[in-house]
């Protein structure tokens, strides 16, 4: 699957603001944020929807999604967090690879699912990925 970005990332291939990685899970700093702290989770294995994702990989996303939104409320203090998860085009799926949104919300600020514009600098996304990573041992 090296046409897949998040295949590439998780095999090395392409750069990533890690948060979390054990081996089956990766999660890092989404490069089209919809909000400061935006953070996608993706299986290591290529799966490309909800309809293709094995129970083993899916309950390991989940947990990962859990621990990930705990760690982003510590490193953040956000108003609220959106989840979520889209399957196909007509979804909004832009990647064809599992993946699941958290997105750190902030009182009166419309949501959105993906950012407009890829992130500018690298600096803030890697100083974002530390806070929240540094968040995970609390």
């Amino acid at each position: 699957m090296t046409e897949c970005i998040f295949c590439r990332i998780v095999a090395g291939q392409a750069p990533a603001h890690e948060v979390f990685d054990d081996g089956e899970v990766k999660a890092f700093m989404d490069a089209f944020p919809a909000a400061p702290g935006h953070v996608l989770v993706i299986p290591y294995r290529h799966f490309e929807n909800v309809f293709d994702i094995d129970a083993v990989a899916m309950a390991a996303v989940a947990d990962a999604v859990r621990k990930t939104a705990g760690a982003i409320r510590r490193a953040l203090a956000p108003d609220g967090l959106t989840i979520s998860q889209a399957n196909g085009a007509a979804a909004g799926q832009s990647v064809a690879h599992y993946h699941v949104h958290l997105i750190p919300r902030t009182q009166g600020r419309k949501l959105r699912s993906h950012g407009t514009e890829a992130a500018v600098q690298a600096a803030p996304l890697a100083a974002m990925a530390q806070r929240i990573r540094a968040a995970w041992s609390e």
